[in-house]
């Protein structure tokens, strides 16, 4: 047997330590608050390499079901015209497999490589053995947190203007938890799992936010009216921490009313703390209010692993193949990506394309209003860049 390295060892016990709060409470009599507290200090100041070869960034990309494959066919398009210095990895996915082997295929990329893009991921398979694979793979990873940033786009008429919300939701628990059971032939039961320790990580992780980004405000979202103790907890945990951010007004909203409030008065919300589903709600809500589920981008991120993707996580079965898939939350996506790897100036001149292509040239697929396809788009991006780079060089 080899022989195991001090820093192996040191990962194994830095594991087994985060992922037993019983243990922590047994050895330090502390609470678990007390050492996220500690643990947030602590990673404030450690960054974690990337993986490069060569001086490039390797990248998980996982194209997907339904549009992904045009998407992340566009991003590869730009990315090689603009020199961006990235390499795909990429890991296709059978959506109609039994096997998870694609999936466990998927997370060892990610691993290796820190940082993955994806589209959505279908599952077609009835059968109860195999996860969700959008689901899995966020549990596997532990990106517990999806950050998803909600704004207007001047070019785009919508009911609301100058909406800026950002939703920091809860991926690994909640209704998400895939933990369902037959218990009786007829009777099937669906469990919410909301457990202190991941709610004080969430928590701590969104006033964190907000603190670094000059947020004002953190809004609660909840049911605890009805689901007393699962809510109930998350509410809970939610004013604990809040006490810790004494410069971050909080308050919470019941999921309902919150859809309403957003309807009639986005401008209220500054940042929004929800647990899986609510965040699904009111991700897609807000996106109604902005122009269209084709616009925005969101982040999934962990204590190692960040993955990037279109931010309403639609699969667009229905347009695959017809060249009308709006490119721009895909697009969003790869600069969030290349802000993470720190690749800056890409980032920059990829997002000023963007935005110069929706605000000012109003080049809209039929999603947001307009009659632009897919590579009409594209082409009008890839004509702003070539004001900034010099295609095919990396620099």
């Amino acid at each position: 047997m080899a022989a195991v390295s001090r820093i192996q060892l040191q990962k194994c016990l830095q594991n087994i330590w985060s992922t037993n709060s019983s243990l922590k409470t047994l050895l330090c009599g502390s609470s678990v608050s007390g050492e996220y507290q500690r643990r947030w200090a602590s990673q404030a100041k450690v960054k974690y390499p990337k993986a490069k070869y060569g001086g490039r960034s390797t990248v998980t990309l996982l194209p997907g079901g339904g549009i992904g494959p045009e998407l992340t066919g566009y991003v590869k398009e730009i990315f090689l015209y603009a020199g961006v210095p990235v390499v795909f990895e990429e890991v296709k996915i059978d959506p109609s497999s039994d096997s998870n082997e694609d999936l466990e295929n998927a997370i060892t990329s990610i691993r290796r490589n820190g940082v993955g893009l994806k589209g959505n991921i279908e599952t077609r398979s009835l059968s109860t053995s195999v996860m969700s694979r959008n689901v899995a793979l966020r549990n596997e990873l532990d990106l517990f947190v999806n950050v998803f940033h909600c704004y207007s786009f001047t070019g785009i008429q919508s009911r609301h203007q100058n909406v800026d919300i950002y939703v920091i939701r809860q991926n690994t628990e909640g209704e998400y938890a895939m933990a369902e059971h037959e218990s009786v032939p007829g009777v099937v039961e669906c469990l919410k799992i909301i457990t202190r320790e991941k709610a004080e990580r969430l928590a701590h992780y969104a006033f964190n936010f907000a603190r670094k980004n000059g947020r004002k405000k953190v809004t609660t979202v909840h049911k605890a009216n009805i689901m007393k103790l699962s809510d109930g907890l998350f509410l809970e945990v939610s004013r604990e921490v809040a006490k810790h951010y004494p410069e971050i007004e909080h308050n919470d909203m019941i999921i309902d009313n919150c859809c309403m409030q957003l309807v009639s008065k986005p401008s209220q919300f500054d940042v929004m703390l929800t647990t899986n589903l609510y965040g699904t709600i009111v991700s897609n809500v807000i996106c109604g209010l902005i122009g269209g589920a084709g616009l925005l981008s969101g982040g999934n991120y962990g204590d190692h692993y960040a993955v990037f993707e279109p931010g309403t996580r639609n699969t667009g079965t229905a347009i695959a193949g017809k060249n009308v898939a709006n490119p721009i939350s895909m697009l969003n996506g790869a600069v969030d990506l290349l802000n993470h790897l720190e690749l800056d100036h890409h980032a920059r001149i990829l997002r000023d394309a963007i935005m110069k292509t929706v605000n000012e040239d109003q080049i809209h697929t039929p999603d947001v209003g307009g009659s632009a396809t897919s590579t009409d788009v594209v082409e009008n991006v890839l004509k702003h860049l070539a004001q900034n780079v010099k295609p095919g060089l990396v620099f």
